[in-house]
Formats: C-alpha cells, sequence, structure tokens
C-alpha cells in the first residue's frame, strides 16, 4: 500500500493525529460485502453488497473458473421480509428466483432470459423470502409477508408457481405471527418449517413442526417436532438420505440434532454454539458433503472454528483453517463453499476440498493487500463486570508501522458496542475498525452480557436489564483497560449503531465514564421504539425490558431522552432518514435536547439510508464525521483534511 521505504524509525506524534493509508476512500471504494451462498450444481452463487452502486446488492455465479454477474442493474436482490431480509434469491437447475428491493416483487431470469416478475404489482405490500423448490409441482415454497390489509402484516408460508402466479402465492401454512425456514425433504413428501409467536424472538423459543405434502401440494398430518417457549430451533435441513436435522438450545448451548421414528437424538453435546441468532433468513451453519457427514461451523469464546461431523458415530474433528468468523456454510457433493474471515486479512468466499483439506480463494471483498505493520490484532480478553460475573471482548491496541507517541501518553480508547443486541461481534478482519487503530485510537469491540456465542445463560442475561448489563459491561471493559495502564482513562469514547446506538446514549447518561461518544441510528426513547418499530421486533422489547404498556415506568426509566439533563458528555448523532426500525424522530430529539443542555453536539443526517449505511458517500460521510467530532472535543490535530461538520456548543 507504500510506495515509501520503511522508516527507520517512527514518527513521534500524539495518538489520534497518526497518518494512516486506511482511508475512508479505501474502505468505501475498494471492498464489497460478501453475502448469501448457493450451491447449483458445479456452479455456486453469492451476493456482493456494492457501496459503490449505493449498496445494491449484486448476484454473482461462479462457473468454470469465471466470476459473472447473473442479475442485472439496476436490479437489486434484496428482501424486506422481517425487515433486516435475508434468503432473497434461490437457484435451482441454472435458473434464478430472486427478491427484487425496489418492488418485492419475485423474478425469474437464467442465462438466456431477462429478468421477469412471477408475482403481481403490490406495491412492495407482498414480500418474499427464504424459498424453497418443489420441484414435482414447479412451484416455490418460502415465507410471505402480506402488508396489503394494514396494520400488522401477517405472515404465512406460501406457495408460488414459478411460471407466474398472479394470486401472489397459495397460502400453507398460517395462524402464528412468524414463519422461517421451510424445508422440503428430498422426494418432496415432507415439509418441515419453524415458528414462533408474541412476544418470543427466534433465539427465546421456536416450534419445529412438519407436514406430509398431498399430491395436490397442500399440507396433512401436521406434527410438532420439537421447540417451545423456552427451546430455539434453528436451521433445519434435511440430509440427502432424508432425516431432519437442526440445531437447539435444550441445554442451554445449540447442538445438532437429527429426528427420525419419532426420536431426537443429538449428534455431537458440547459447550459450543452451532447456530446464530435468526436475524436474517437463510443463514447457515452446517451443510451435508454426504448423508452422514456434515461439514459446520462452531462458536467458542467468541470464535468461529470448521469442522467435520460423523453424523452416524457423533465423531467431531476440528478443521485447522485461518478463519475465526465463518458463515453460509454450503455443500454438495461436488464442493464445500462459506463466507469466511480471519483477523489479517479480508473476508472471502472460500472453497473448502474435503479429501485435501485445503482451501481455496474464490472471492475477496478487496483484493487491496494492506501492509500487516498497519493491522492491530485482536486480542480477546475477560474482564470482571457486575455481579460478580465476567464479560468478553477483542482488544484492539493502536498500530501503525510509521508512528509512535510521545513517551509517557496512553491511547484514547473507543468501546464499540455491536447492534443486536442479540448479536456478536468477531475478531476478523474489519477496516473500521482499523480506520481508528492505524490512526492510535485503541479499540475494545464488546461482546457484552446478551451477546451470542457464549451459551444461553450469557444470551439471557441481558433479559429484563437492557440499559444496564450491556452498559455496564463496555463501562468496566473501558476501566479495566485504564486500570491496567493501556488506555488513557480521561479520554474514553463509546460507539455503536441501532441497540449499540442505544448503548452508547445509555452510558453516556447514566453513566460518568466516557467523555464522548457516537450514536448511529440508536434508540433514545424505548418507548417509542415498543409503539413505534416494525412487526419483528415490536415486542422484542418485552423480554429486553418488559411487557409493554404495563411496564411502562421501566421504559421511561431507561430512556435516555427522559434524562437529557444527566448527561455530561459530548454526542455526536448519526442517522438514515428513511429509517422504520429506528425512526429519525428519536436522533432528532436527543441531539435537541443535548444542544439545548449547552454541551457539544452535531446531528448527521443521511437522505435516502434506512437502518445502516450502505451508500459509499455516507458510509465515508459518517466515519469522518465521527472522527472529525472526537478530534474537536480532544483537541488533537488531524493528518489528513476531513469535511468539517458543524457542533453545535463548540464551533
Amino acid at each position: 500500500m507504500r510506495d515509501n521505504a520503511r522508516m527507520t524509525s517512527p514518527i513521534i506524534a500524539p495518538y489520534g493525529s497518526w497518518k494512516s493509508p486506511i482511508t475512508t476512500d479505501l474502505i468505501v471504494g475498494k471492498s464489497i460485502g460478501l453475502g448469501q451462498i448457493a450451491l447449483d450444481g458445479e456452479d455456486a452463487y453469492w451476493i456482493e453488497s456494492r457501496p459503490a452502486e449505493a449498496g445494491r446488492n449484486a448476484l454473482v455465479r461462479l462457473r468454470n473458473g469465471t466470476i459473472e454477474e447473473v442479475v442485472p442493474a439496476p436490479f437489486n436482490v434484496r428482501t424486506r421480509v422481517h425487515e433486516y431480509g435475508g434468503g432473497a434469491y434461490l437457484v435451482h437447475d441454472g435458473t434464478i428466483y430472486f427478491s427484487n428491493f425496489k418492488d418485492q416483487r419475485l423474478y425469474r431470469t437464467s442465462a438466456t432470459q431477462a429478468p421477469t416478475p412471477i408475482t403481481p404489482e403490490a406495491e412492495s405490500r407482498l414480500r418474499y423470502a427464504d424459498a424453497v423448490m418443489d420441484k414435482r409441482r414447479n412451484r416455490l415454497i418460502c415465507v410471505r409477508e402480506d402488508h396489503t390489509a394494514g396494520g400488522e402484516p401477517v405472515n404465512t408460508i406460501a406457495a408460488v408457481n414459478c411460471d407466474g402466479d398472479e394470486a401472489g402465492g397459495r397460502v400453507l401454512v398460517a395462524g402464528n405471527d412468524f414463519y422461517a425456514a421451510p424445508r422440503l425433504n428430498p422426494d418432496g413428501t415432507r415439509l418441515a418449517w419453524l415458528t414462533w409467536n408474541h412476544p418470543n424472538m427466534p433465539w427465546d423459543g421456536t416450534e419445529l413442526w412438519l407436514a406430509d405434502v398431498n399430491v395436490d401440494g397442500s399440507l396433512a398430518n401436521h406434527r410438532l417436532i420439537a421447540g417451545g417457549p423456552r427451546e430455539s430451533i434453528l436451521q433445519p435441513e434435511w440430509s440427502p438420505d432424508g432425516m431432519l436435522h437442526f440445531a437447539s438450545d435444550r441445554t442451554g448451548w445449540w447442538n445438532l440434532y437429527r429426528w427420525g421414528n419419532g426420536e431426537i437424538q443429538a449428534l455431537c453435546p458440547m459447550e459450543a454454539e452451532f447456530a446464530e441468532p435468526h436475524w436474517t433468513f437463510g443463514q447457515s451453519t452446517y451443510a451435508f458433503v454426504e448423508p452422514s457427514l456434515i461439514v459446520c461451523s462452531y462458536t467458542k469464546q467468541g470464535t468461529d472454528r470448521l469442522a467435520l461431523l460423523n453424523a452416524a458415530t457423533g465423531e467431531l474433528r476440528e478443521v485447522t483453517s485461518p478463519y475465526t468468523a465463518i458463515g453460509s456454510v454450503r455443500a454438495n457433493v461436488q464442493r464445500v463453499v462459506f463466507n469466511a474471515g480471519a483477523p489479517t486479512d479480508f473476508s472471502a468466499v472460500v472453497q473448502f476440498d474435503v479429501a485435501a483439506s485445503a482451501f481455496t480463494t474464490l472471492k475477496r471483498a478487496s483484493d487491496l493487500q494492506i501492509d500487516p505493520g498497519y493491522l492491530s490484532v485482536a486480542q480477546a480478553i475477560e474482564f470482571p463486570t457486575e455481579g460478580g460475573l465476567t464479560a468478553h471482548a477483542f482488544f484492539y491496541p493502536p498500530r501503525n508501522r510509521d508512528y509512535a507517541a510521545p513517551e509517557g501518553e496512553r491511547p484514547p480508547l473507543l468501546v464499540m458496542s455491536h447492534g443486536g443486541p442479540t448479536g456478536a461481534t468477531s475478531n476478523a478482519l474489519n477496516l473500521k475498525v482499523q480506520y481508528w487503530t492505524s490512526r492510535g485510537i485503541a479499540v475494545l469491540d464488546v461482546n457484552y452480557g446478551g451477546s451470542t456465542g457464549y451459551g444461553r445463560a450469557y444470551r439471557e442475561r441481558l433479559n429484563g436489564q437492557w440499559g444496564i448489563v450491556d452498559v455496564d459491561d463496555c463501562a468496566n471493559g473501558a476501566r479495566y483497560l485504564a486500570a491496567q495502564g493501556l488506555v488513557d482513562g480521561d479520554r474514553l469514547m463509546i460507539t455503536g449503531g441501532s441497540a449499540g446506538g442505544y448503548t452508547t446514549l445509555c452510558a453516556l447518561t447514566f453513566r460518568d465514564t466516557f467523555k464522548a461518544g457516537a450514536s448511529h441510528y440508536g434508540v433514545s426513547d424505548a418507548e417509542a421504539l415498543a409503539r413505534d418499530t416494525h412487526k419483528f421486533e415490536s415486542r422484542y422489547l418485552d423480554n429486553l425490558i418488559g411487557p409493554y404498556p404495563a411496564r411502562r415506568d421501566l421504559y421511561v426509566q431507561r430512556s435516555p431522552i427522559h434524562f437529557a439533563d444527566r448527561i455530561s458528555a459530548p454526542i455526536i448523532l448519526l442517522q438514515g432518514l428513511d429509517d422504520l426500525i429506528v425512526p429519525p424522530n428519536q436522533s432528532e430529539a436527543m441531539f435537541i435536547a443535548v444542544r439545548d443542555k449547552g454541551l457539544p453536539t452535531a446531528y448527521v443526517t443521511f437522505e435516502g439510508e434506512q437502518h445502516g449505511f450502505r451508500k459509499a458517500e455516507n458510509i465515508k460521510r459518517a466515519l469522518e464525521a465521527e472522527l472529525y467530532f472526537y478530534s474537536r472535543v480532544f483537541g488533537f490535530a488531524l493528518a489528513d483534511p476531513v469535511e468539517p461538520i458543524r457542533i453545535e456548543n463548540l464551533d
């Protein structure tokens, strides 16, 4: 990345003022996101999210060693079911079926056919996701979300005729609040699916159902296989020989099971997570190489591992690999392909040769080669937190081969609080982390209580305690590093998006640990979120805070907007104006309250952005605005000029 020769001695400059080659232009212009993988015979497909194309999801295919785009612009392969989407396309014998983001219609296309809609125009009120092919009946079976009646949308499992379906699909299963993962057995005679009801989220409790498929395509003999309000079932899959498999956390850990002859068998019981929370459709942590050979990813202590599981004997053989974040695992008799991330290399679509135990990179998120002298490698840490418990995080010390800080200076620390809050962060290379560390700012990426990857008990620490446990863990992690002498306790910052933005706002309102912060589309009014958000999350807070409106008192107590007088640190708020999950009025209200109190604050908005920033220019602007804000608050000079923002009560 650098043309100049390696410097013999580093430049002495304050932390935060180091010149870094990891620029915002590099982050948004030279990298893409890699998503859902599918296999169709010898062909592999995946989603590429392209910031340079306003965040468009392009579908590409690898055939005979050549990668080509198979769904042309301006089509955007993305569904809005549950708003978070996922499972937006299906490939069968070279024919592609996909959801187009703009109109949410299903389209069919192939190498010889331009995209043709197979569902009616409905002004995005009929949405589809997570489809499987019912070859015997020439139809797709998928999750459908119907917004046509107004009020809360109706979720069902529906069948859509592949040649065109003016009715928008035939409902097969209905009556519950949510459905996911319809999966046909190999001969098309049985259908399995997941379902759950308010107030549960899919990581709280789901049910796995099974039905026979009649000749006319209707379902009969419905029966409950596993699950309930306190057991989370995820990712049902059929083996090639027709055995139903799934993940369950009935032991406190998401392990793999199979069902047959009315019995459920644990395949490899262990204190590890073989699944991940169902935020999006189409997630896959395991797949079948052979009827009894499963390739899988599992998580221990926040790090993913790849393994081969013999379903007949229960033997688990870990595969040595450089990857610490693994997802979208797909396999067939031809190949195993998955998304992978590593601490010092970009995420990639990777192929695994089982016989040779060898890896081939099919596509990297970026072709850049970054000198490791500019990369900070995460250190997994555990630290004490409230109640005599231990919490987890990844610590990234500042690193830039060209610079050193003045003797005695300790670096400022930026604590990152991930979204979800039922989610997790990993130690895979993230240029947005390296953006800070290469400028001399340490980063602590926290897997606070409530995060996944550490078992159900750790995940449930947040139940009834959102805005408390997460905040305590972030604050205690920062204080732990300061006490170790690794960071400057007077320059502690916190940042987060969505739920992480809420943690940020709570930390700055109800604690005095942090001296500045940034909320990216964060929740400031928990009560407004309970009233105004979309169906999928509309009862999420029942478990995280309490039932609403019965416990409205808790929502008021946990909402920073009602306690602006307690805020004692500057804050910048960044918000997409089309966000339906956390509407802009929440950030606006917080900005006004902080401004009126006289604290330095800034409010930066983005036209056309929803929940999360996808457009290159907006990702760039958000990062630079946050850096500029901290530089003004803490008084360190920036090595490179950035476009200023207006900071109230400071300019």
